[in-house]
């Protein structure tokens, strides 16, 4: 077992790789299960020699640089391509099927599961070991991605070199929808009707929408159902116990959507693993002073705030050491 904290002022000795960031480029993916292609960006290190790492996207409608028409414009995953890539790590980061540059890949973006978003993990696996001619690339799933990338080596992990786990739940979702429901004292008048929800998703049952307040229906509504159920039968400490190769848990210290009990879950069901506490960093994989919610949530919105060096270190060490 292994842990240990990453702050700002970490220095990664020995592996530093010094290799100018080339041009992106637009790729794209298909198999079997698409209507038409995914898209996404290809940012290449050290091409030839490097690692190489995917980089799945977290929940809702969030693009390839990471934001979202939510209110997410932070470009975290566009900030860590660049910023591997001077290390000499290539990276994908993609847009998710139905959403983006990829919406023409199936006729609704509600209309997905963890399944269909596996079956692309693995074309988008194959792309890049394609376009760098390596025998595995890395998975890095930040958040909902996390699940993503577990789901994905639990189905099959030929050709995945280990996956990396950002800010990811380490319990099924129930478990953190009811948890986050009852934290709001607002939601009050609504927490029965959560519940039971939540209980009928579980049991894999439809909700019509006239069961829900209006208020359920963007996250329960039956548009979405199919989707929550299958995120609802996901466990993410179950699949991290079953996966043998390398794993790489990252904790923001400053995150306000997913706790440290978390990663502790997900590194107890794999001892193996290797646990890194990001000291001053949040959510959205930027740096933030302890404690200031008001900052920490302001950095969503902030693009020229760069990624926190320890998110890079982390990363850079764990895939140039395991190679």
């Amino acid at each position: 077992m292994k842990r240990h904290f990453l702050g700002w002022t970490a220095l990664l000795a020995g592996c530093s790789v010094s290799v100018a960031a080339q041009s992106s480029t637009d790729v794209a993916a298909t198999h079997d299960g698409l209507m038409g292609s995914l898209y996404g960006t290809l940012v290449p290190g050290d091409i030839q020699n490097g690692p190489a790492v995917l980089i799945i996207p977290g929940s809702g409608p969030t693009d390839r640089d990471g934001n979202n028409p939510l209110g997410v414009r932070a470009a975290s995953y566009r900030l860590l391509a660049e910023r591997l890539a001077e290390r000499g790590i290539t990276t994908l980061r993609i847009d998710k099927r139905g959403m983006f540059a990829s919406a023409g890949a199936t006729e609704n973006a509600n209309d997905v599961t963890i399944e269909t978003y596996v079956a692309d993990t693995h074309a988008w696996s194959a792309v890049l070991r394609s376009e760098t001619g390596n025998d595995c690339v890395w998975l890095l799933g930040h958040s909902e991605g996390a699940l993503i990338a577990l789901a994905s080596v639990a189905d099959r992990s030929d050709g995945i070199c280990g996956v990396i786990l950002a800010a990811s739940p380490g319990r099924p979702l129930g478990a953190i929808l009811r948890e986050q429901f009852k934290a709001n004292p607002a939601n009050a008048s609504i927490l029965d009707d959560a519940e039971k929800a939540i209980s009928q998703l579980e049991a894999g049952e439809d909700i019509a929408a006239n069961e829900l307040p209006p208020v359920l229906l963007p996250i329960f509504g039956p548009q979405i159902q199919r989707f929550m159920k299958s995120m609802l039968a996901q466990d993410p400490a179950a699949m991290i116990a079953d996966y043998t190769g390398p794993v790489l848990i990252l904790h923001p210290q400053e995150d306000i959507q997913v706790a440290l009990s978390d990663a502790q879950a997900l590194q107890s069901a794999q001892v193996d693993a290797e646990l890194v506490i990001l000291e001053q960093v949040n959510h959205v994989l930027k740096q933030v002073p302890p404690g200031d919610r008001a900052v920490n949530l302001r950095s969503y919105s902030d693009a020229s705030l760069p990624i926190a060096p320890a998110v890079t270190e982390a990363i850079t060490e764990f895939v140039t050491r395991a190679r």
